[in-house]
């Protein structure tokens, strides 16, 4: 398998690439700020033809620039239905502006062909299986993608703003919860084996086995307890 990632734009935020192997068909995960270029860079180094763009959430740093990627190639956006609507209000999304120099670099709006996840399912891309995981708690339309385990291969985690190394996403913001975040690490993420790789919107990779040791949050969750947190550093929005 092949996973190639790199940080985007103003607010640092991953992009991945993801293919059976060099050559072949791929998916694109959260193309955000200023990222298009940068994936242009992986498909032509990697030789891959993209089939279709899945998000983790709607806010900007991981969709501004969908438009233009899904235009690009003529493949679909997948995201969660209750997150749809930050496609064409961002602002709105964060309940707060987002500058309007930054605003300038964005294209705001849908792009041509919209489809919307659901928890449970499996989408079937590229000769690949993501398992999708409704985990609202950072935004209502919060999800996790997961790629099963094959040969020696860990399963892998696409957590978006749920899970970090070392922290949780933020959940003062609108649509957010901290009840529902810490609902949502306790169903999606502490059941995984710990040998599954996390790739984090935002920071580096880790494993559920790593954050189930050293993450408070995880470790609160597990508990059961629910206990307020304070907003996770500011690494995304």
């Amino acid at each position: 398998m092949l996973i190639a990632g790199f940080p985007a734009g103003a607010w640092g935020t991953n992009c991945y690439v993801v293919a059976p192997a060099a050559g072949e068909e791929c998916v694109i995960v959260d193309p955000g700020h200023l990222a298009a270029q940068g994936v242009e860079d992986m498909l032509a180094k990697h030789r891959l033809k993209p089939v279709a763009v899945i998000l983790s959430h709607g806010h900007i740093d991981h969709v501004a620039s969908v438009v233009p990627v899904c235009g690009a190639h003529d493949v679909p956006a997948w995201i969660h239905p209750q997150d749809r609507y930050m496609f064409a209000d961002p602002e709105k999304a964060l309940g707060r502006s987002i500058g309007q120099q930054l605003l300038g670099e964005l294209t705001i709006g849908e792009p041509d062909d919209v489809r919307e996840l659901s928890d449970g399912g499996t989408l079937a891309l590229a000769g690949l299986e993501f398992g999708v995981a409704h985990a609202p708690g950072h935004t209502r339309g919060s999800v996790t993608f997961r790629l099963p385990e094959a040969a020696d291969i860990p399963s892998v985690l696409f957590s978006g703003d749920l899970l970090f190394a070392g922290s949780v996403g933020r959940t003062d913001m609108p649509g957010g919860s901290t009840a529902e975040l810490y609902e949502s690490l306790a169903r999606v993420c502490l059941p995984l084996d710990d040998s599954t790789v996390v790739l984090s919107g935002h920071g580096p990779q880790t494993t559920i086995g790593r954050e189930r040791a050293a993450n408070p949050y995880l470790a609160e969750a597990a508990r059961g307890s629910g206990a307020p947190h304070p907003a996770a550093p500011r690494r995304g929005l």
